[in-house]
């Protein structure tokens, strides 16, 4: 599925479960390199990755050169944004095509979040959604220029309050754009502890109309944080992706690997063959308890040819072949047609 039809068939009011749409967030993980770039995506792609995401940026754009790191400097010992944000700027439009035209010789689908304006404008061309990250959930005039290219849009709320995320949502519908929300902790990595899910449900209820997601910023160990994402409501989990967790850098450590997604994407297989459908419904494999572990009328006594049945003259035991306890009333003042006896289970042919 593509991202575009999953906004245009996914309703936020129908109470189930969805199998996510899983966005392996590749991010600056190439490190400049297209070569590595190329087995990222192919690596994503055989994982079970419906899209990859990179990102577009210009370091003179994105921060000052005296802001200070975020992230663990013992994982990744840059201590300004603007150095380490100058390491990985090469990409630009002409290898965001080309990744581009990869994605589509591959079936993944390609995206990139744009940090700026430029970005947004050039990456217009070759997606249908665009990603705003946690960090511009208060811009708004960035939020308001990509809201004019008509698509829908996906907002990550990390680091944020009710408050913002209200104001962010507003700024967007005012434009009309489709929306989905992704729950996003902004702790690098982020402690399971702290991974926060309940918050999921919250924005689920605070924003009803909304497609609802995870953004995952923990260690992968199990997946298991992303498994019960999905399984308190989120169409979409994205998480970092990389090659080599052991690479020095701020999005490798905390990010998955092929393995991990290969991993996560079997549990979900089990988790929904285990959830099963979502409306109420009597299975074909309960059959043989439905007839034989319900229970039927049955005569309590003996019960002479005409006689009127009445109430004493009935009973309810296994198995469920004759006629059901739920039409007693209708039994009660039918004639017997022939005699029968104590224990007999009742059938309608026995009564006029």
């Amino acid at each position: 599925m593509k991202l575009i039809e999953l906004f245009n068939t996914t309703s936020p009011y129908i109470n189930k479960i969805y199998q996510p749409f899983i966005i392996a967030e590749i991010g600056v993980n190439h490190e400049g390199s297209m070569a590595t770039a190329k087995r990222l995506v192919r690596d994503a792609k055989e994982g079970g990755a419906d899209a990859v995401k990179f990102q577009s940026y210009k370091a003179e754009t994105l921060a000052s050169k005296d802001s200070p790191s975020y992230w663990d400097v013992e994982k990744e010992p840059t201590t300004s944004q603007y150095k380490l944000f100058k390491k990985h700027d090469s990409f630009w439009v002409d290898e965001m095509n080309e990744l581009k035209g990869y994605c589509d010789s591959l079936g993944v689908e390609f995206m990139s979040t744009p940090f700026d304006l430029e970005s947004a404008d050039f990456l217009n061309s070759m997606m249908d959604v665009y990603k705003i990250s946690s960090s511009d959930i208060t811009n708004k005039p960035f939020i308001e220029y990509i809201c004019k290219f008509n698509k829908p849009v996906i907002l990550s709320t990390g680091a944020s309050s009710l408050h913002e995320i209200q104001e962010a949502v507003s700024w967007i519908e005012k434009f009309g754009n489709s929306l989905a929300l992704l729950h996003c902790v902004l702790n690098y990595p982020t402690l399971d502890k702290n991974a926060n899910l309940g918050m999921i449900l919250d924005l689920k209820a605070k924003f009803p109309d909304k497609i609802i997601g995870y953004s995952d910023h923990t260690l992968p160990n199990d997946m298991k944080v992303c498994e019960m994402a999905t399984m308190l409501g989120s169409v979409i989990i994205e998480k970092h992706f990389t090659h080599d967790k052991t690479l020095p850098g701020n999005d490798h450590y905390h990010a998955m690997d092929k393995d991990d997604l290969k991993l996560f994407r079997s549990n979900l297989e089990r988790t929904f063959e285990i959830l099963g459908g979502f409306k109420i419904e009597a299975l074909e494999d309960e059959a043989p308890a439905r007839n034989n572990a319900r229970r039927s009328l049955v005569a309590l006594r003996d019960i002479p040819k005409g006689k009127i049945i009445e109430e004493g003259d009935l009973t309810f035991k296994r198995p469920a072949h004759g006629i059901s306890p739920r039409s007693i009333d209708d039994l009660i003042g039918k004639e017997a047609s022939n005699d029968i006896n104590e224990d007999t289970v009742l059938h309608w042919n026995m009564f006029k």
